[in-house]
């Protein structure tokens, strides 16, 4: 499995900000991910599976339980959905904090956290990741992140660094 894609993959939605589009839009359509999958599919195979689960959670489990609701049916239908529980309020920390326990646990039982410790050419791909934690946990852009879920952001953010250290680290070698 790549993981650097994985996590790639879990912010792709929010491409939307680069685009100009308008956030929780069509760039986090459950029927869009699924056509691509469908393609994917056929090229890759079941590999294209933990590809599609990662960009489908971005929408299902981040987005949909915020306010503002998200266009998870787009273009089927371009109403928009969502609980509209405020980013700050306690029972949405406690959510992002069980995904993000949730997802170290399955990090560390499958041992896929070995695959950010070891050189892969996709580790640079983490930047986009490492800018997605950074602008809002540090700059509040385009949202401020609360200070209750200020470690899990940090947690993330050393361990895709860390991975990408490692790649940096042979580029300067290969270099000299």
């Amino acid at each position: 499995m790549n993981v650097p894609l994985l996590f790639l993959a879990s912010i792709l939605p929010d491409v939307d900000f680069v685009l100009g589009l308008q956030h929780r839009g069509p760039t986090h359509s459950v029927i869009v991910y699924s056509l691509v999958f469908v393609a994917a599919f056929f090229v890759f195979g079941k590999q294209a599976v933990p590809v599609l689960v990662s960009l489908v959670q971005h929408s299902l489990l981040g987005d949909l339980l915020t306010a503002g609701g998200v266009q998870v049916l787009w273009p089927v239908v371009s109403d928009w959905y969502g609980v509209q529980m405020p980013i700050l309020n306690v029972s949405n920390v406690i959510v992002e904090w069980a995904v993000f326990m949730l997802a170290m646990a399955l990090l560390l039982r499958t041992k896929d956290v070995m695959a950010l410790f070891q050189s892969h050419p996709y580790n640079l791909v983490l930047t986009v990741p490492v800018f997605a934690i950074v602008l809002p946990a540090f700059l509040s852009y385009p949202i401020t992140i609360p200070v209750a879920l200020m470690i899990p952001h940090l947690v993330l953010l050393a361990l895709l660094v860390f991975s990408m250290m490692i790649d940096v680290k042979q580029i300067l070698r290969f270099l000299h």
